[in-house]
């Protein structure tokens, strides 16, 4: 079986299809790829996209969809809910078939150069491909956002691992990791209490105390009139989907507000679902094997 990879960068336009049209062209040009998933957001006034296929043409892809953004999107006008230092955010190699972890931050290395030295732009790792501790978590990388690391990344502390530690003014910087599948969860609430979803999201975080493998935050979504808990899964098999949407519902409850609905940005694996679907239907004895479209893959 031939090698397989999977990459999901995000970039900072939510807003403007003909841009998101032009970046998503750059995947698609390049043989070996697949795209697989396009979900842009104009209150986070940013776009997930999904591709996968071999380890180098991924690589490319990445890229050449990094260029684009580059040229394209301009940081120093960009406003959106979601945190933010790039055009082009970030992107993240996950394996999927015969490929290693380290071979996913080797083409983190790669493409963190690449980008570097002939975009100009300061790149950070992150995740499994962090050269330190600190830049492991993705918050930790982005604290400061676009505007704050204008100044902060000519502090040593805050020097890029590849490119000058000075700020690209209309790209802004990007992040480039290797990290295991991520599941970008997100629940609406039936108010624009900015205070109270951030409460919420607090409840939940790992890094306050709630629940391992998960990160949130509270977002104001105007077009709504609503806020989000914007959640990012970590491990969906350490802390399940239905584990924290419960206890959002539930902390919701308390100050008499509802969840009035959820989504998954980008794709997820089956088995999260499937884990869901155990739980709220009580399922005794359920085996995936019981999926129909499971027994009929490849025929």
């Amino acid at each position: 079986m031939s090698k397989l990879v999977e990459c999901v960068p995000n970039f900072s336009e939510g807003r403007r299809p003909d841009v998101i049209n032009a970046i998503t062209d750059e995947v698609k040009r390049v043989p070996g790829v697949t795209l697989l998933d396009v979900k842009p957001d104009a209150d986070h006034n940013r776009v997930v996209v999904t591709f996968i296929g071999a380890p180098e043409a991924c690589k490319k892809a990445a890229f050449n969809s990094c260029a684009k953004a580059a040229e394209l999107i301009d940081m120093r006008t960009h406003h959106g809910a979601h945190p933010r230092i790039g055009a082009t955010d970030v992107i993240p190699f996950i394996p999927v078939r015969e490929v290693t972890m380290d071979e996913c931050i080797t083409l983190a290395n790669e493409l963190g150069k690449e980008i570097a030295e002939k975009l100009d732009i300061p790149v950070y790792l992150y995740e499994a491909a962090a050269k330190r501790p600190d830049r492991v978590k993705l918050p930790d990388v982005r604290k400061g956002q676009y505007e704050g690391l204008i100044e902060d990344i000519k502090k040593q502390e805050r020097y890029p691992d590849y490119g000058k530690p000075e700020m690209n003014l209309k790209s802004g910087a990007t992040v480039v990791g290797a990290r295991q599948f991520l599941i970008a969860f997100n629940i609406n609430l039936d108010t624009p209490d900015i205070k109270l979803a951030k409460k919420i999201a607090n409840v939940i975080r790992e890094a306050r105390g709630g629940y391992r493998y998960v990160r949130a935050m509270g977002v104001m979504l105007e077009e709504r009139h609503q806020t989000q808990v914007s959640i990012n899964m970590v491990d969906y098999t350490g802390t399940p989907l239905f584990r924290v949407f419960e206890t959002v519902k539930s902390e919701a409850a308390r100050y008499g507000v509802n969840v009035v609905g959820s989504e998954i940005i980008g794709l997820t694996p089956l088995q999260a679902l499937l884990d869901v679907a155990e739980f709220y239907l009580r399922l005794e004895g359920f085996e995936r094997k019981q999926v129909f479209e499971e027994n009929t893959e490849g025929m």
